[in-house]
């Protein structure tokens, strides 16, 4: 009996920037290859030219991700026996961020997102000497804790059905942050992070789709994380807080 998994794969890989096209390569077929692999045997192989990202291969940085047969994903966890349809991909940089060459994009308005959501940790001006004590048990520990693993991949921004409607809106990974940091009893600015994320283009733009929750490779539950933002963002417009 052949095995499935011999012959060779045809892939359209994305070249250019915005403006751009499919071009197609031929890939000896391997057992446990990932997409990833693919990739690179074309730049390595065919086209040195090819532009891409990778660093860790092992799923722990994110730098990989493209779009792999219309959906996010990180390419070096994507084994191609699971995706290939027909002995077929169709790889492109992930959507929702300005495209700079082939597979690689920018991703600057990705991480001045999490700047314009506060995303970052604010000390207290009242600090004191003595470390600050957070029970695991705590409440606000639990949310923190459900929603702390992300790496910033970029994958749920690129799945973001708000995003490509609205070029403004803050984002799922960027509201996820805010929500770990307003559930931080240590840190200092709580009111001015619920103030960022609550404008037009914050936590209530969000539709509640679930394309982030649904394509997160860490099964991080963003759209639970922008809930809880809406809720304490209303909260705090009612007590005349923000």
């Amino acid at each position: 009996m052949s095995d499935p998994r011999a012959g060779e794969l045809q892939v359209e890989v994305w070249r250019g920037g915005t403006e751009g096209r499919y071009e197609r390569f031929s890939v000896p077929r391997r057992a446990n290859q990932t997409v990833l692999d693919v990739v690179t045997w074309i730049q390595r192989k065919l086209d040195p030219s090819l532009a891409y990202r990778f660093a860790c291969r092992v799923g722990m940085c994110g730098s990989c991700a493209m779009t792999v047969n219309g959906r996010p994903r990180w390419t070096c966890r994507t084994h191609v026996e699971r995706v290939a349809e027909d002995g077929r991909l169709v790889v492109g940089p992930l959507e929702n961020l300005p495209r700079l060459r082939d597979l690689a994009v920018d991703l600057a308005p990705f991480f001045d997102k999490w700047a314009r959501a506060m995303g970052r940790f604010v000390p207290p001006a009242e600090s004191g000497a003595e470390f600050a004590v957070v029970p695991p048990s705590s409440p606000e520990r639990r949310e923190a804790d459900a929603a702390i693993e992300c790496i910033g991949c970029a994958v749920c921004y690129a799945a973001c059905d708000s995003v490509r409607w609205n070029a403004d809106y803050l984002g799922p990974a960027a509201l996820n942050r805010a929500w770990t940091l307003v559930n931080d009893v240590r840190d200092g600015a709580q009111l001015e992070r619920l103030a960022a994320i609550s404008g037009d283009a914050g936590c209530h733009s969000c539709h509640s789709h679930e394309s982030c929750r649904a394509h997160c490779p860490k099964s991080i539950d963003a759209t639970g994380s922008i809930a809880g933002l809406k809720r304490l963002a209303a909260w705090a417009m009612i007590r005349g807080d923000i």
